[in-house]
C-alpha cells in the first residue's frame, strides 16, 4: 500500500487496515512512536530453520537483504568464505529478537504460526472481536488460486505467506465489524 515512501509516510495507514509486510521490521520504532499501544499487532511466525533456509538462498537475482545484511551489517568481507546458512539464520535471530523486544510491552499483540494457520486465523478473529461467517473466512484455507506447478511445490511459508495475504485481504467480506 505504501511502497516507495519515507518511513514515516510508509506507516500512515487508514483505521481499520491490516498490513501484512515483513519489512515494517525494519520501522519498528517508527510504529512504536506512532500507534504506541493503540493498534493490534501480529507477528507471522514460521519455523526459524525453514525461514533461515529460505533466506539462504536470497544471495544475489534482486534480492540482496542478506548480502547485504552479511557485508554491512555483520561487515564480512567480500572474499570471506561464509556460511550462507548460518548468516541467515543470525539475521533471522536479529529480526525476531527485534521483534520481541518491540511487542513485549503491547497489550494486542499475538504470534500467528503459519504451521497452525488454520487454527491460529480463527483465535484472531475471536481476538479482534471480528463478526460474520466464521466458516466461510476458514474454508479460503483450503483454497487454491492461480496455482502454477512451481507454486503447487512451493514451501509452506511461501504458499502460507500468499494465503494469509489473500485472507487478509478479504477479511472485509468476511467481517461485518471488528
Amino acid at each position: 500500500m505504501n511502497a516507495a515512501k519515507l518511513a514515516s509516510e510508509r506507516i500512515e495507514f487508514p483505521d481499520n487496515h491490516i498490513e501484512a509486510d515483513n519489512r515494517l521490521s525494519w520501522l519498528l520504532g517508527r510504529l512504536d512512536m506512532r500507534y504506541g499501544d493503540e493498534a493490534y499487532y501480529v507477528w507471522l511466525k514460521r519455523d526459524d530453520r525453514q525461514v533461515s533456509e529460505s533466506y539462504s538462498k536470497r544471495w544475489g537475482g534482486g534480492h540482496l537483504i542478506m548480502e547485504g545484511y552479511c557485508r554491512s551489517v555483520l561487515q564480512f568481507p567480500e572474499s570471506s568464505n561464509i556460511n550462507r546458512v548460518e548468516v541467515a539464520s543470525d539475521y533471522v535471530g536479529t529480526v525476531d529478537a527485534n521483534i520481541q523486544l518491540f511487542l513485549k510491552d503491547k497489550t494486542n499483540g499475538m504470534i500467528f504460526r503459519l504451521e497452525n494457520a488454520r487454527a491460529d486465523f480463527e483465535r484472531f478473529w475471536n481476538w479482534i472481536g471480528a463478526e460474520g461467517n466464521l466458516s466461510k473466512a476458514l474454508n479460503e484455507w483450503e483454497r487454491t488460486y492461480n496455482a502454477t506447478a512451481s507454486e503447487k511445490r512451493s514451501n509452506l511459508f511461501q504458499r502460507g505467506t500468499r494465503k494469509v495475504v489473500r485472507i487478509l485481504r478479504k477479511l472485509p467480506l468476511f467481517v461485518r465489524k471488528a
